[in-house]
Parts: structure tokens; C-alpha cells; sequence
């Protein structure tokens, strides 16, 4: 019987690109510059989900630089927020059916649109920096009113109580009614 010889070098490479996939695969979320969050409510009977990941101000100018007005937005940092519903509601008088859904945004200076995509799963931006977001999947789009909101707040939220929900990053608060 003839003995394979691998020679030590190769082994250890392989083992070692055995062991970087593996932490990579394990990587803790929480540890991101943005890290994920979830907010939940109950609306009109229907339990509401939405998950994302928080960024940060940082000092940084948000609305209309680090976020442009007039492009779709992911909602969030990393993934594409996922908006969830068990049961149908009306989203600013539109019906949405129970189900998840991708959140992105249209930000703008005196109003801004909400999409609901049927597409969920992606990361939230290609490599050329636009969003993952297929108008072809879009099954909702709303327009509301973004406000100046009662304090600062140097991270990204979610809101979800009775009214609906409202996205919440540095003196803006976006409302958004579910009856």
C-alpha cells in the first residue's frame, strides 16, 4: 500500500483556511459598527416586527449627505430591514397582506416614501452602492411626513406603539400609520 505524503506546509494552509472560514461563520454580529436590532409592537391586534441594524451619527451630517434625499435607502445599515406582520393591516390607508417584507425608504427634505418589498433575505446595497430593492417586487409604497423630533438620537431606532411606526435617527422622526 502506498503512503500519501502531504507536505506540512500545505496541511497547515489548508487547516488554517479551515479555521478563518469557520470565525468568519461565527462572526458576532453585535460587534458591528451598526449592530442589528429588532423593535416589536402590536398594532390593531397585529403583531409587528421590524429588524434591522442601528447605524450611528458619529458626527457625521445624515440627511441629504450620508443619506441622500431622492434615492432609495435600505432603511438601516448592512441587510435590508425586514418589516413583519402576522396579520393584514393598512399602512398609511393602503392594505398590506400579513407577511415579511423588505423596509426601504425614500428620504426627502419635505416628504418621504416608504417601500414594502416581497423580496427578503439580500444584503440591503450592491457593490456600486445602490440598493437591493426591485421596483418588480414592490407590493406597497406610501408617502409620509418626516418631523423634527423631541430629542437627538445618536442611533438609528424603530418606534412600533399603537399609531403605527416611526424611524428615528438624529433629529428626525419619520411616522408611519398601521390601523
Amino acid at each position: 500500500m502506498k503512503k500519501i505524503i502531504i507536505p506540512k506546509g500545505i496541511l497547515l494552509a489548508f487547516v488554517g483556511m479551515l479555521m478563518t472560514s469557520l470565525i468568519f461563520a461565527q462572526a458576532d454580529k453585535s460587534k458591528r459598527p451598526s449592530p442589528p436590532e429588532t423593535a416589536k409592537g402590536k398594532v390593531m391586534g397585529a403583531n409587528i416586527t421590524i429588524n434591522y441594524s442601528s447605524p450611528a451619527v458619529k458626527g457625521r451630517k445624515i440627511w441629504g449627505e450620508l443619506v441622500p434625499y431622492d434615492k432609495v435607502w435600505r432603511a438601516g445599515a448592512n441587510e435590508a430591514t425586514i418589516f413583519e406582520t402576522d396579520k393584514d393591516i393598512k399602512v398609511e390607508g393602503k392594505k398590506l397582506p400579513a407577511g415579511k417584507y423588505s423596509l426601504y425608504a425614500i428620504p426627502g427634505e419635505k416628504e418621504w416614501v416608504f417601500i414594502f418589498n416581497s423580496k427578503t433575505g439580500q444584503w440591503g446595497i450592491k457593490m456600486d452602492g445602490s440598493t437591493t430593492e426591485d421596483p418588480a417586487n414592490d407590493v406597497l409604497r406610501v408617502t409620509v411626513k418626516p418631523q423634527k423630533s423631541a430629542t437627538f438620537n445618536e442611533r438609528m431606532k424603530y418606534v412600533i406603539d399603537k399609531n403605527g411606526f416611526a424611524l428615528e435617527w438624529e433629529n428626525l422622526k419619520v411616522p408611519v400609520s398601521i390601523k
